[in-house]
C-alpha cells in the first residue's frame, strides 16, 4: 500500500479527519491515530476508544501546559522513550463521571480553548496530556510531537488527540495491519519520517536574532547573532565588506574555544 505524503495528511487534520502515522521500527515501531485536538467530537473519541483501542492521550506544548498549570506525572521519567505525561485531567464543568467519550471530548476542547485557563480543569481525569519537545519531530521523533506539529501546521491550536492502534488480539498493530486498517476506515497514513523531512524542506529552523557594528583591531566588522530554534543554540557570524551574492566569497568556520578565544592558550 502507498503511503500518503505528509503534504495530503495535514490537509486532512485542517479539515478535522483523523490520521495514522508510524515512527520507525528500531524505535516503538507503532502507528497512532492523530486529529487536532480543536477538532475533537464525542464520535471521534468512541472511534478511538472502539477500533484503536489503546491510551487517549493529549499532546500539547510545554507553554499551554504551564498555562494549564500541569505538573509532570513523576520528578524522575524512567519511561523507554520518557513520554512526558503530565497529572490526568477533567474539564471543570461539563461533565458527569468523565469517562464517556463525550465528557472526554468536553474535556479535551476546555483545555485546548485559545483562552483555557487552569480554573478550566481539575485534575485528576480520564485525559491524560503530554508535554511536546520544543521544536517538535525536528527535536524527538514521537507521536506525541508528531501530534503537535501536524495541528501547527494545519494552522489549528498546537495540539492533538493521539492513541495507539492495536490488533483485536491486543498485540501492537505493526505496518501491514495498520496499513489495513487504514484502508478499512478511510483514513490517510503516513510516517515520522516523512514528517521530519517535510519540515526540513519546508521550514528554516535558523533565525537573525541581533545585529550590531563591532570595532576590532583588525578593522570594522558586522556582528550577527542567529539562534537555532530547536535546541536555542546561538550561533554568531562575522561580516567584513561588501558582499555580492553572485560572487564567490571566503567564509572561515571557527569552532568555540574558551581557552584559545579568551586566554590564547595553545593547548
Amino acid at each position: 500500500m502507498a503511503l500518503n505524503s505528509t503534504a495530503e495528511i495535514i490537509e486532512d487534520i485542517k479539515q478535522g479527519k483523523m490520521v495514522i502515522l508510524m515512527d520507525d521500527e528500531d524505535r516503538e515501531n507503532e502507528g497512532d491515530i492523530i486529529m487536532a485536538a480543536e477538532h475533537v467530537t464525542p464520535e471521534a473519541i468512541n472511534f478511538m476508544v472502539k477500533h484503536a483501542r489503546g491510551l487517549v492521550c493529549l499532546p500539547m506544548t510545554a507553554e499551554r501546559c504551564q498555562r494549564l498549570n500541569l505538573p509532570l506525572m513523576v520528578d524522575l521519567n524512567k519511561a523507554q522513550f520518557s513520554t512526558n505525561f503530565t497529572v490526568s485531567i477533567e474539564a471543570a464543568e461539563g461533565v458527569t463521571t468523565g469517562i464517556s467519550a463525550a465528557d472526554r471530548a468536553t474535556t479535551i476542547l476546555a483545555a485546548v480553548a485559545k483562552d483555557a485557563q487552569a480554573k478550566d480543569i481539575v485534575q485528576p481525569g480520564h485525559i491524560f496530556p503530554l508535554i511536546a519537545k520544543e521544536g517538535g519531530v525536528l527535536n524527538r521523533a514521537g507521536h506525541t510531537e508528531a501530534g503537535v506539529d501536524l495541528a501547527r501546521l494545519a494552522g489549528c491550536e498546537p495540539a492533538a488527540v493521539i492513541v495507539e492502534v492495536l490488533n483485536d488480539d491486543g498485540s501492537m498493530a505493526r505496518r501491514p495491519q495498520l496499513e489495513a486498517f487504514a484502508a478499512e476506515h478511510d483514513i490517510k497514513i503516513g510516517t515520522i519520517a516523512d514528517l521530519i523531512e517535510y519540515r526540513n524542506l519546508n521550514e528554516t529552523t535558523i533565525k537573525k536574532v541581533s545585529s550590531c557594528q563591532l570595532p576590532t583591531q583588525y578593522g570594522e566588522f558586522e556582528l550577527h547573532t542567529f539562534k537555532d530554534v530547536i535546541d536555542n543554540q546561538l550561533h554568531f557570524a562575522l561580516k567584513k565588506g561588501d558582499i555580492q551574492a553572485e560572487e564567490p566569497t571566503l567564509v572561515r568556520v571557527h569552532l568555540h574555544n574558551t581557552l584559545s578565544d579568551l586566554l590564547g592558550s595553545t593547548r
